[in-house]
C-alpha cells in the first residue's frame, strides 16, 4: 500500500541501517511504490564480530535486501571519511536513519553512545548541509517502567540503550529549534513482521512461537502470560509511520505503536490457529521478576494529529498476513 501522495520522483533517499529489519522493509517500500526514487542504503552488515554478551554487533543481512536494485554502501556510521563522502558526492532529500546498537542487553556503554548519539548528530549536519529531512528510529525503551499508557515526556529508560535513544531525542529537540529542516523521532514499541529472522535471538517473539510451533516443540511461556502485556505493532504500520513522517505538520517525537496491549498468550493462541497446530502451552517461572515490563502501551493520539497515522493491523489480522513468511523462513533458513 502506498502512504503519501508526495511526488518522489528523482528525490534520493538515504536509508542507514538499510540491511536491517526496519531499514530494508523501507527500502522496499520505496522500490515498489516510487520506482522513480533513487536509494542509498547504507549498512555495517555483519561480520563474526560480537558484543560481550555474545550477540553479533550487527545485524545487517544482505538476504534482506535480495531483489533490491538500488545502491548499496557497506560502512560504519561511525566512520567520519564515510560521512563527508555522502556529504560531497551525494545529494539526499530524505535521511531515514534506522542504524543502531539496538540490542538492549549490550554492556558497552561506550560504543552505545558513539554509534547511536555521536554518530546520529554528525548525520544530523550531513541533513542539514543537503536540506533533508530527518526520519529516526528512537525506541518505546525510553519509557523503562514508566507507566502505561507510556507518554512523550514520561521517560525513565532502564538501560544504556533507552539511555542513548532519550539522548538521540533531546538532541534533535536542540537540532528543532535551530534549523529548518524537519526532523521526526519515532518511538517503535514492540516490532514484528517480515525480515526480522536474522535478528537471530532479538527477534520477536511472533516469530520465534511460530518456529517453536512449526517443529512441534510445546509453546514455553512465562506464569501468568496471559497478562503480561506488550504493544505489538507490525512492520506495515511502521513503515505506514516513517512514510507520513517524511513531511509532517511539524517536527517532533512521536510514539508508533497500536495503542492496544496485547498477551503474549495471545501471540500463542492466534499463532496456534493459524498454523493449524494444537500443542500444549509449557509454562515456566519468570526468572526477570523486577526488571520486567508487565505492561507497554504507546499513547498514539499526538502521532495520529500530527501524521496522520492511523494504525492498520489488529495483531490477528498481522499474524495471519505473516504467517506464509514465517513457514518460508522456518523452511529455508531454520529447517537446513
Amino acid at each position: 500500500m502506498r502512504y503519501t501522495d508526495i511526488n518522489l520522483d528523482d528525490k534520493t533517499i538515504l536509508i542507514t541501517g538499510g540491511a536491517g529489519f526496519i531499514g530494508s522493509s523501507l527500502a522496499f517500500y520505496f522500490q515498489n511504490n516510487h520506482p522513480k526514487t533513487k536509494v542509498v542504503v547504507l549498512d555495517s552488515f555483519r561480520s563474526g564480530e560480537t558484543l560481550s554478551n555474545g550477540n553479533l554487533k550487527s545485524f545487517g543481512h544482505f538476504k534482506n535486501l535480495i531483489g533490491f536494485s538500488g545502491e548499496v554502501i557497506s560502512g560504519d556510521i561511525n566512520d567520519k571519511d564515510l560521512l563527508l563522502d555522502l556529504e560531497v558526492n551525494y545529494k539526499f532529500d530524505y535521511i531515514f536513519h534506522e542504524a543502531a546498537i539496538s540490542d538492549t542487553t549490550a554492556l558497552e556503554q561506550d560504543l552505545m553512545i558513539k554509534t547511536n548519539v555521536n554518530a546520529y548528530k554528525d548525520l544530523l549536519h550531513l541533513a542539514i548541509k543537503h536540506s533533508a529531512n530527518m526520519i529516526y528510529a528512537s525506541s518505546a525503551a525510553t519509557y523503562g517502567n514508566a507507566p502505561s499508557p507510556q507518554r512523550v515526556g514520561c521517560e525513565d529508560p532502564a538501560n544504556v540503550y533507552g539511555f542513548s535513544k532519550l539522548s538521540m531525542d533531546h538532541l534533535s529537540r536542540q537540532y528543532m529549534r535551530e534549523c529548518d529542516i524537519k526532523i521526526v523521532g519515532l518511538r517503535y514499541f514492540n516490532v514484528y513482521g517480515p525480515r526480522e529472522y536474522f535478528k537471530n535471538s532479538t527477534a520477536s517473539m511472533v516469530l520465534q512461537f511460530g518456529h517453536q510451533l512449526l517443529s512441534g516443540k510445546n509453546p514455553r511461556l512465562f506464569d501468568g502470560s496471559d497478562k503480561i502485556l506488550r504493544d505489538f505493532i507490525y512492520i506495515e504500520d511502521i513503515i505506514q509511520a516513517n512514510i507520513k513522517a517524511m513531511e509532517p505538520k511539524e517536527s517532533g517525537i512521536y510514539n508508533v505503536g497500536t495503542g492496544k496491549a496485547r498477551s503474549f498468550q495471545d501471540i500463542v493462541d492466534i499463532l496456534q490457529r493459524e498454523l493449524g497446530t494444537e500443542l500444549k502451552c509449557e509454562y515456566i517461572p519468570n526468572p526477570y521478576i523486577g526488571s520486567y515490563q508487565f505492561h507497554t502501551e504507546a499513547d498514539i493520539e499526538e502521532t495520529k494529529k500530527a501524521l496522520g497515522y492511523e494504525p492498520r493491523f489488529e495483531m490477528e489480522d498481522a499474524i495471519k498476513d505473516y504467517v506464509s513468511e514465517i513457514r518460508r523462513i522456518y523452511e529455508t533458513e531454520v529447517k537446513k
